[in-house]
Formats: structure tokens, sequence, C-alpha cells
């Protein structure tokens, strides 16, 4: 296994929705070990929060698979955009970032509709943004926060799948990110979980709906990650020791993430494989 960083990590805490610029040590995101064979050549890929984490890692591989770019991101995450599009010109790629709210169903149409605009085609979704808020008791658990979870979460992944099927055809993939919370439950986090538990629901059942348009719906469920998500939720000493329960003893970085969506954006790798949810924990071998 490749030497990454481990906790205790400094102490730090970030206002959400946290900047992945500021986080420390920084993610690692560009797989120097990672040798791309133009499995996506051709392909145009849409990948929401692709500004920092994970979702930044998968911008990168796919691209040096050959895939033009187009990512969302908010307004607050300008800077990580910013080094999300110097990452992917890197690679030798095109891409289009697109300020997108996912939870409203008009900016997802938008963003599907300047991407197609953009580049003629659209053949990998990528459902990636998220929102989470750790909450120790469930009479502090605001009403606005769990609705606002579930319509970034999960309404956001259906929002952009009904935007982007018109779009899809047939060996096209669209790919979800859940997580072990989705898995085995966490009691400090009810909305996260909940609604990481209805994403991997949906992608088997979109998997199943769309099966006969030959579509392939699959989804990567990590343990923990290192991205500005943590440090942006957790109090400074809990982000510190973050990552440490699990067996490998430390958070994955996102390059160790995203060669799993290049499996599943692959129709070389993949094509076989539809309604799966593929767990990468660490270790553990427990969850699900």
């Amino acid at each position: 296994m490749r030497e990454q960083p481990t906790p205790p990590f400094p102490e730090q805490h970030q206002e959400k929705p946290g900047n992945e610029s500021e986080l420390r040590p920084r993610p690692r995101y560009k797989a120097p070990h990672y040798k791309g064979s133009d499995k996506l050549s051709g392909k145009v890929a849409l990948v929401t929060g692709g500004d920092s984490g994970i979702g930044r890692a998968v911008c990168v591989l796919f691209a040096r698979e050959g895939a033009q770019i187009c990512f969302t991101h908010l307004a607050e995450e300008q800077e990580d955009a910013d080094e999300t599009c110097r990452a992917v010109e890197a690679e030798g790629q095109e891409v289009l970032p697109i300020r997108c709210d996912v939870t409203e169903y008009e900016q997802c149409r938008s963003a599907v509709a300047q991407a197609v605009d953009r580049f003629g085609q659209l053949d990998i979704l990528v459902n990636n943004a998220a929102y989470q808020q750790h909450v120790t008791r469930i009479e502090d658990l605001p009403l606005d926060q769990w609705e606002h979870t579930f319509r970034t979460n999960i309404f956001g992944y259906f929002y952009m799948v009904k935007a982007a099927i018109p779009h899809l055809q047939a060996g096209s993939a669209i790919i979800n990110t859940g997580s072990e919370t989705g898995l085995e439950g966490s009691k400090n986090l009810l909305d996260y979980s909940a609604t990481k538990g209805a994403i991997h629901t949906f992608t088997k059942s979109l998997a199943q709906h769309l099966v006969e348009r030959e579509i392939r719906v699959n989804c990567v469920a990590p343990g923990p990650v290192w991205t500005p998500l943590n440090p942006s939720d957790k109090p400074a000493e809990e982000v510190a020791k973050f990552g440490s329960k699990v067996p490998y003893g430390r958070p994955a970085q996102p390059e160790e993430i995203a060669p799993a969506f290049v499996f599943f954006a692959s129709a070389a790798d993949s094509s076989y494989i539809t309604g799966e949810v593929l767990e990468l924990l660490g270790g553990q071998t427990m969850a699900g």
C-alpha cells in the first residue's frame, strides 16, 4: 500500500461548505501512479460537486482516461473550482465549470443543458455533491437541516438524473456516491445516513429501470475520506483523529476512491455490471 497521511492531523475547523485549499494536509487527488489508457476517450462526463474531494479526483482521472469534463460547484467554492479546472486542463482535456445548487431542479436542468450545449453530448453522470452535519441529539436536529440534507443528497441526485436522461444513450453510465453510513447507519448523522441509504436503493431501482435502455447505474460507497466535508462538520479536535478507527488507521485519500468511478464509467471494465454498491472501507468487512 502506498504511504498516505495518517492521524493525528492538525486540529482545524472551517465554515461550510469548506475549502480544500485550506485543509491540512492537502487531500491527494493527482494519483501519480494511475496510468490512463483511453478508457473514456470521446466521452463527456458531468460530475456534481467536482470542485473538491472525491469529485475533483474523479474529474482528474476521467480526464486522464480521455473524457471531456463538466462539473458543478457552489458560488462559495470558486477557488477550489479553479484548481479543478487547472488539474483537468493539465491532463489535456477541456473542462466546463458550472455554478449549480443541486437542491433546485431548474439549476440541475440548466447544468445538463450547458454541458450538452458545450460538448454536444453527455455520456457519464456522477452524482457526488453532498451535505453533512453531525448532531448528537435528535431534539437538536433542526427541521431545515433535515430538509436541506435530503434536498442536497437525494433530491439532487434525482434532479440530475431526470435532467440528464433525455441526453443519455445506450452505453451511458450513471454513478452515485453513497457511504458506509448508508450501509450500517451513524448515530450522529441521522439525516445524512438516511439519505445515503436512499442513494443505495435509488441506485438499485434506477438500474432496474434503465437496464432495457442499456444505461448502467452503480454506486461507490466509501468509508472515511479526507475532504473538506469533514473539517466543516466536526469540531477541530475530532478532525485531528478522523479515520483513525478503521483497520487501515487512516482515512482514504480522494485519489484512492476515484479509480472505482473509472471502473463503473468504463464499459471496458464493467459492461456486465449494473445496480452494484461497491464498498471502499479501508479494511472493514462488516458494513452491509
